[in-house]
C-alpha cells in the first residue's frame, strides 16, 4: 500500500539497489503480493504514487542465459533491514544487499557447482528507456547508461544514469541481447529507440566457486563519476563492513528519537515510519561534488553545502517531512534548501516536484514556498534564506509556469473553474487556490522570521484568497466562474475544481487561519459540525463525504478540532486514524508515502503533535502513543514527551506540565524544539472536556 521499497539505502542516499517484482508497485517497484523477482535495479523512490526509477535491473541466473527470465522467491525467506536487505530465490541464489551513499554492494551466492550468470536489463526501468550502453572494460568491470524516461506522471522528465560495476572474482563468458537474440562474446553494446523493443541488455557469467560480490557506484553525471564514487565510498571488499557502516548511520539519526513504551508492534511501526521519513529528498551530487543541474548542465556544489539534493515531493512533503528533516537532520535540510536555490538559479524556478533532477510539474500550488520556510522554522538556517525569500517573491508575482493563473488570482482571488490555464500539469482552480494561499502565507512566515515585514504584511493579506471560494450557502469551498457566479450543479462529493479529493476533503484547508475559517462559516459549533461529518470515516477514496486519511489533503483535519476547544476530539481522532490504518504488516502504510509525507506524519502524530501551519514552528497537540519519547534537538538539548498514562485505550489528556508547571494549551510551548524541555501529559480512558477549551488555549491563528 506505501509503494514502498525493502532493499537498501542511507539517509538521503543516491543509491538504492532493491528487488523488483513482476507486479510492481509504482516507484517502488515492489508487491508483497508477488512471488516473483524480476530483477535488483539501482534506484527507487519511496512511494511516489506514479513509475519512476527502477533503473539497470541486474538478475542473478543460472544455467542457460535467458534475457527474460525471471525468478520465483518465498516471503519467508527474505529479510530486511535499515541498510541490508537478503532472498533466496528459487533457483538456489542467495542475495544479499546494502550500501554506501553512491554505491550499491552485492554478495550473490550461486548454488555450489552451478554456473552463475548476472543478467543486465538495461532497458528495464519502470518507464522504459530511450537509450542504453554497455562496455565490458575487463572480466572484472563493466560500465554503461540508461537514459530514462523518467516520472510517468507529470512532464517528461528524462534523466542519464551511468553505472560502474565491479567484481570480486573474474567472468568466464559475457555477451549481449537484443531484439536479434543473443550474441556471445559482444563486449559492447549501444542501442536507442526503435532497437529498444523487447529486451536489450548484457550478461556476464561466473564459473562455479565462492560467492561472487559486485559492487556498483552509480552517478548521474558521467561513468568516471560512478567509478570515483564507487573507488571513494567502497575501497574495499567486505560485506560486512559496508552493512556495518550503513547500520551505524541509519542508527545515529534513527536514535535522535529514543522511544520507550507501547506495544513491540507499535515500536517498529513508528521507527518504520521514522526510516521512511528520512529517505529523500536524495543525494544528486557525486563525491567530487558535481552534479547535473535542473538546465542540464554539469554543476558543482558550493562551498560548505555538502551534496546536491534532487527528488523533491513538494506537495506532499510541506505538510510533515521538511519539518521533521529539518529538526533531526538539519544539515541536510539546508543542503537540500540550497540545492532548491541551485535550480532557481539555473532555470528561474523553484521545484514544484523534481525527479532525478527535473521538474515534473506535478500536483497543485508552489509548494517550495511551504518547504523553505519550514525548514527555516525547524532549525534548517544553513542556506542563504534571503536569497530564497526573493525567488519566493518573484515566482509569487510573476505570472509563468510556476503560478499559473496569478493574473485570474489578482483580479478576481480565485482561480475560475472555466478559464484556460494552458500549462504545466495545471491541477483544479480550488485546490490550487487553496494551495497557493498555504505558499502566500509560508512566504509571510519567512519574511516575518527575516525582519521583512512589508512583504510579511502583503503576502498575509494575499493568503487570505479562500474567503473567495467558500459558499455562505453551503458553507463550503466551491468551484466558481469568471463571471463571478458559483459554478452550477455542484455536489460536494464530486472532485471538479479539486486535486485528489473534493469539497469536503478542502473546505478545512486553511491551515494558518482556522479561526478565521470557523468564523466564516458560521462559528466554532458550524465548525464543528464540518469535522465531525467529514471525519465521522476514513480511507473511502479519493472523492466522497468522508475524509481519506491516506492522502495528503485530508491528514490535517483531525487536528482542527485543537482550534475549536474539542481537543479531546483530536486526541480521539488521531488514535483512531494510528489504530485503524497505521499496522505492523505489508499493508500497513495506508495509500502512498509520498517520499515520506505520509510516515511523517505516523511519526509526528505518535509523538503527540502535528506542524500545521506551514512556515512556523507551531505544533498542535494530541496525545503520545508512547510513554516517553526523547528527541535529541540540533541546539544540543533535548525534548522530553512523558505520556503517563499512555495505553491501548488512553488517548485522552486529563493534564499536563510544561517543565513542572501547569500547561493548559492546545499547541506545544515556542522552546520545545529549540531549548527544549519536558512536556508531561496525563493520559486516561475518558477526556477532560476543560483542558484546553477555551479561546485563548488554542493554537494562534492569522487573519489578514
Amino acid at each position: 500500500m506505501g509503494d514502498v521499497f525493502p532493499g537498501p539505502d542511507l539517509p538521503f542516499g543516491m543509491a538504492q539497489w532493491s528487488p523488483d517484482t513482476s507486479h510492481p508497485a509504482e516507484g517502488g517497484g515492489y508487491s508483497a503480493s508477488s512471488t516473483d523477482i524480476t530483477g535488483f535495479s539501482l534506484t527507487h523512490m519511496s512511494g511516489p504514487g506514479c513509475k519512476s526509477g527502477g533503473d539497470v535491473p541486474v538478475l542473478p541466473t543460472v544455467g542457460a542465459v535467458s534475457p527474460s527470465a525471471h525468478d520465483a522467491f518465498r516471503h519467508s525467506q527474505q529479510s530486511a533491514t535499515a541498510g541490508y536487505y537478503s532472498v533466496r530465490l528459487a533457483n538456489g541464489t542467495g542475495v544479499q544487499l546494502t550500501a554506501t551513499t553512491r554505491t550499491g554492494l552485492a554478495d550473490f551466492t550461486f548454488p555450489a557447482g552451478r554456473r552463475g550468470n548476472l543478467i543486465f536489463k538495461l532497458n528495464g526501468g519502470q518507464n522504459g528507456d530511450s537509450a542504453v550502453t554497455f562496455r565490458l572494460d575487463s572480466p572484472t568491470e563493466v560500465q554503461g547508461s540508461v537514459t530514462s524516461r523518467g516520472m510517468s506522471c507529470g512532464e517528461p522528465s528524462r534523466y542519464r544514469l551511468f553505472f560502474d560495476m565491479r567484481f570480486s572474482r573474474p567472468a568466464r563468458g559475457h555477451g549481449t541481447f537484443g531484439s536479434t537474440g543473443l550474441h556471445p562474446q559482444a563486449r559492447a553494446l549501444s542501442a536507442a529507440a526503435p532497437q529498444l523493443a523487447g529486451n536489450v541488455g548484457a550478461y556476464v557469467t561466473f564459473a562455479a566457486g565462492p560467492p561472487v560480490l559486485a559492487k556498483v557506484g552509480i552517478s548521474y553525471v558521467s561513468v568516471a563519476n560512478a567509478a570515483a564514487n564507487l573507488t571513494t565510498e567502497d575501497p574495499v571488499w567486505s560485506f560486512s563492513a559496508v552493512r556495518s557502516a550503513a547500520e551505524a548511520q541509519w542508527n545515529a539519526l534513527l536514535s535522535k528519537i529514543a522511544i520507550t513504551g507501547g506495544s513491540r508492534s507499535q515500536q517498529i511501526v513508528f521507527y518504520t515510519a521514522l526510516y521512511h521519513s528520512l529517505l529523500a529528498p536524495s543525494t544528486f551530487s557525486d563525491d567530487n561534488g558535481q552534479y547535473t543541474g535542473a538546465d542540464g548542465g554539469v554543476h558543482s556544489v558550493g562551498t560548505g553545502q555538502p551534496a546536491e539534493y534532487t527528488n523533491f515531493s513538494g506537495w506532499d512533503i510541506y505538510r510533515t517531512q521538511a519539518q521533521l528533516e529539518a529538526l533531526l537532520d538539519p544539515a541536510a535540510a539546508s543542503a537540500a534548501a540550497q540545492s532548491m536555490l541551485n535550480a532557481y538559479r539555473q532555470t528561474g524556478m523553484l521545484p514544484k516536484w523534481q525527479a532525478y533532477g527535473r521538474e515534473t510539474y506535478v500536483a497543485a500550488g508552489d509548494p517550495a514556498d511551504a518547504i523553505l520556510a519550514d525548514y527555516y522554522a525547524f532549525g534548517a538556517r544553513g542556506f542563504d534564506a534571503s536569497a530564497a525569500l526573493a525567488a519566493m517573491i518573484q515566482q509569487a508575482t510573476t505570472p509563468g509556469n510556476v503560478r499559473p493563473g496569478l493574473s485570474y488570482l489578482e483580479d478576481l482571488g480565485y482561480l475560475p473553474q472555466n478559464a484556460s490555464y494552458g500549462c504545466c500539469n495545471f491541477h483544479g482552480p480550488v485546490s490550487t487556490t487553496l494551495e497557493y494561499g498555504t505558499d502566500d502565507f509560508a512566504i509571510s512566515a519567512l519574511a516575518g522570521a527575516l525582519g521583512d515585514t512589508a512583504d510579511q504584511a502583503a503576502f498575509r493579506t494575499r493568503a487570505h484568497d479562500w474567503h473567495s471560494l467558500l459558499n455562505p450557502s453551503s458553507g463550503l469551498m466551491q468551484p466558481r466562474l469568471i463571471d463571478g457566479s458559483w459554478r452550477p450543479h455542484f455536489s460536494p462529493t464530486a472532485g471538479t475544481g479539486f486535486l485528489e479529493g473534493d469539497s469536503w476533503q478542502y473546505t478545512g484547508m486553511v491551515p494558518f487561519d482556522i479561526a478565521g475559517l470557523a468564523a466564516a462559516k458560521g462559528g466554532r459549533a458550524a465548525m464543528t459540525r464540518y469535522l465531525s461529518k467529514v471525519l465521522a470515516g476514513f480511507l473511502r477514496g479519493e472523492t466522497g463525504s468522508v475524509a481519506n486519511l491516506a492522502n495528503e489533503p485530508s491528514i490535517e483535519l483531525p487536528w482542527e478540532y485543537d482550534y475549536l476547544g474539542k481537543p479531546y476530539d483530536t486526541q480521539r481522532t488521531v488514535r483512531t486514524i494510528q489504530d485503524r490504518l497505521w499496522r505492523d504488516a505489508p499493508d500497513g502504510i495506508p495509500g502512498n508515502d509520498d517520499l515520506g509525507a505520509m510516515s511523517a506524519w505516523f511519526v509526528w502524530s505518535a509523538l503527540g503533535m502535528y506542524p500545521i501551519t506551514p512556515g512556523t514552528a507551531t505544533l498542535t497537540l494530541g496525545s503520545p502513543l508512547f510513554n516517553r519519547a526523547v528527541i535529541d534537538l540540533p541546539s544540543g538539548a533535548s525534548l522530553q514527551i512523558i505520556g503517563s498514562g499512555a495505553g491501548p485505550r488512553h488517548p485522552y489528556v486529563r493534564s499536563a506540565t510544561w517543565n513542572s508547571a501547569a500547561w493548559t494549551r492546545a499547541y506545544a510551548p515556542a522552546a520545545a524544539i529549540t531549548s527544549g524541555g519536558i512536556l508531561d501529559f496525563k493520559l486516561a480512558g475518558s477526556p477532560d472536556r476543560g483542558w484546553a477549551a477555551s479561546r485563548a488555549d488554542a493554537p494562534p491563528s492569522y487573519g489578514a
